[in-house]
């Protein structure tokens, strides 16, 4: 397993998570196998957002003896009042359920409360201008949890949470189909009614905008709906000139900015192991880029941090130091905060570059790379 960063939490997260969401319903020995191959597989982030007990259970028995090598996100504001899964802003019933998770799986902590389901402005203000977010912080202060995490569908949204300096991690729907959906479209309600492929003509600039934001406040990204709900898979339902691949959409997800770990729902030991066959797949296998640039001729010149360039023959991590630049041309002043110590932190850098033209003859998309790394090289000084 590989790991990264959870920002400033000081944790880490293996870039593989799980998404138990598929297992609800399932016996015990089914939630037992898939959490031991996890374990097995070094998986060590989780995410639990079901609201019934049975299953919440059946995850606290099958990790007892190890819920300290599982860091899991449980969300404050998820119920089944009404409906299998359901929302709640009344914030007695948030600490009935989120309290009765801590029960449910034997647990006097949990690694992220995550503020549940935050996709538009009145989502936002009963959360965070009410005792919920009050709620939250409080369980932070006396450690019953470890971090403020909050789950969103909605660029705009998921950028103003994270703007208002109160979350440590953000949970967010990332796949190369979501990413062209314009932001005023609901994404979730593509998956039950289609793909509307006359309005994903490019990158959404508030999707990346929001990546690069997280990038720059060091909020880690969490993702969901990695495979679409299974659609990009599908050569009958993908918006694409043909499906894409599990570790095709895997790799898009963790190529974008700030994420640190892809959440993949399984339900067998099976799938946990297809899951992390994406650590040992050959690069060829994970190239998204023909797929995506298929769709249309707007990428040009824009870097996707899909790593074709790769490798530099002066060793420059070339998609990182351009994620790097293009959230300092967004923000003026982040050279000279966390993202331009990121920068330095490289083991090569702009500076290094020997014009060679060996990247931009790869790029898929024509990048200007050379350009970009003399303009690199005069942001951050070296």
């Amino acid at each position: 397993m590989k790991y990264r960063k959870l920002g400033k939490t000081g944790m880490e997260a293996g870039i593989i998570g799980l998404g138990t969401e598929h297992l609800d319903g399932k016996e015990y020995e089914v939630v037992k196998e898939t959490l031991d191959a996890a374990l097995e597989n070094g998986i060590n982030m989780m995410d639990v957002f079901m609201p019934g007990s049975d299953i919440r259970q059946k995850i606290g028995k099958a990790i007892k003896g190890n819920r300290d090598k599982f860091m899991l996100q449980g969300h404050i504001g998820s119920t089944d009042i009404n409906y299998q899964y359901d929302i709640s802003r009344d914030l007695a019933t948030c600490k009935k359920y989120f309290e009765g998770l801590l029960t449910d799986l034997g647990t006097d902590y949990i690694d992220f409360g995550m503020l549940f389901f935050i996709d538009s402005e009145q989502h936002f203000d009963e959360v965070f201008h009410s005792d919920i977010v009050r709620y939250a912080k409080g369980l932070k202060q006396k450690g019953i949890i470890r971090g403020i995490g909050a789950s969103s569908h909605n660029p705009v949204i998921a950028k103003k949470v994270v703007e208002t300096g109160i979350v440590d991690l953000l949970m967010f729907s990332i796949n190369p189909a979501f990413d062209m959906i314009p932001a005023d479209v609901d994404a979730l309600n593509t998956l039950s009614e289609g793909f509307d492929t006359s309005r994903m003509l490019e990158i959404d600039k508030k999707r990346l905008e929001l990546y690069k934001t997280c990038e720059k406040l060091d909020i880690p990204i969490t993702v969901m709906k990695t495979l679409g709900g299974g659609k990009l898979l599908s050569r009958e339902q993908t918006p694409f000139s043909k499906p894409l691949t599990v570790n095709q959409c895997i790799h898009y997800a963790l190529t974008r900015p700030a994420v640190a770990s892809v959440m993949v729902g399984c339900q067998s030991r099976k799938q946990i192991e297809e899951a992390v066959s994406y650590l040992d797949a050959d690069p060829a296998g994970l190239d998204y880029t023909e797929v995506i640039r298929g769709m249309n001729s707007d990428f040009k010149g824009s870097c996707v941090y899909c790593n074709h360039c790769q490798p530099c023959l002066a060793g420059i991590d070339i998609a990182a130091v351009t994620k790097y630049l293009d959230i300092a041309v967004m923000d003026k002043s982040a050279a000279d905060k966390g993202i331009g110590q990121h920068y330095r932190e490289l083991s090569s850098h702009a500076s290094d570059c020997i014009e060679c033209g060996s990247c931009e003859g790869k790029c898929p998309f024509s990048v200007p790379v050379i350009e970009n790394m003399k303009t690199a090289e005069a942001v951050f000084g070296v």
